[in-house]
């Protein structure tokens, strides 16, 4: 996340694309407070959405919220555990009571810690599930009234190269993520015939200060040397300028698609 209060501004005045059809368009991101997910909630706000975000973390969601309240609409912040389905759908009922109906809806939310196999029990197993895929469902589940009466939305679920890449040292995330594409396939076939695309972006290892505060190292930054195909770092950007066109009308034709975004290495 940029930390300039305009930052908002920044990306509106920049050379990257415009989607009118986003404007005043209810948008939800899950887990939005920081990483990746702050990077959606500012580039949605930067296109004049109304955007909607839940976190655990309530400060920085907060400071978030309060950070972009120059936009055309101030991003409406609400804390939720999406591990608790009743507090999700209730989070969810809130933001269409506050900005009406939701046209999209980004299932960024997950937790990438590390794990053995040894070390899994069936309450950690379960909470992976939990972080990692259920809400997904749910919150689908709990706006496709929303877009089926429009007739058209935009449901994008954040995968993962992990399980591409054989990754070891979490496999109940890496199990959740592989899921994700089987979800995204049944909810396209289900709901394309009210016109709500569902899709999975796939990013790489995108380079968030959790990332490199924790995992990323000198053998790391050789394995991306290595895997990708552009020696550059991924930021969370590239990841929300695809989300902003698989959410906007120009993609309205794309669904039960993966877009991967990892600079060339799965």
């Amino acid at each position: 996340m940029s930390s300039p209060a305009n930052a908002n501004a920044r990306l509106a005045e920049s050379a990257f694309a415009r989607y009118p059809s986003l404007v005043d368009r209810t948008v939800l991101i899950t887990g939005g407070a920081t990483g990746i997910g702050a990077s959606f909630v500012e580039h949605f706000a930067a296109q004049g959405a109304r955007v909607a975000f839940f976190d655990i973390d309530t400060s920085a969601g907060e400071a978030l919220a309060d950070e972009l309240g120059d936009s055309t609409h101030k991003p409406l912040f609400l804390p939720c555990d999406l591990t608790d389905i009743d507090a999700l759908q209730k989070a969810i009922a809130d933001v269409k009571a506050a900005l009406g109906p939701i046209q999209v809806l980004v299932n960024n939310a997950a937790n990438d810690k590390r794990h053995t196999i040894g070390e899994v029990t069936r309450e950690s197993f379960d909470a992976g599930i939990a972080v990692n895929i259920r809400h997904q469902f749910f919150a689908a589940q709990a706006v496709m009234e929303d877009m089926k009466a429009a007739n058209s939305g935009s449901i994008v679920n954040l995968g993962s190269i992990s399980w591409m890449l054989k990754n070891g040292g979490y496999p109940v995330y890496v199990m959740s993520k592989a899921a994700v594409q089987g979800l995204t396939r049944g909810l396209a076939r289900d709901l394309g015939q009210f016109n709500i695309r569902v899709n999975t972006l796939v990013p790489g290892w995108v380079m968030t200060e959790k990332q490199k505060r924790l995992w990323l190292d000198d053998a790391g930054r050789r394995s991306i040397k290595e895997g990708q195909c552009i020696d550059a770092e991924l930021e969370p950007g590239d990841l929300a300028r695809m989300a902003l066109f698989l959410a906007a009308d120009d993609s309205r034709m794309i669904t039960a698609q993966d877009l991967i975004v990892d600079g060339g290495w799965a």
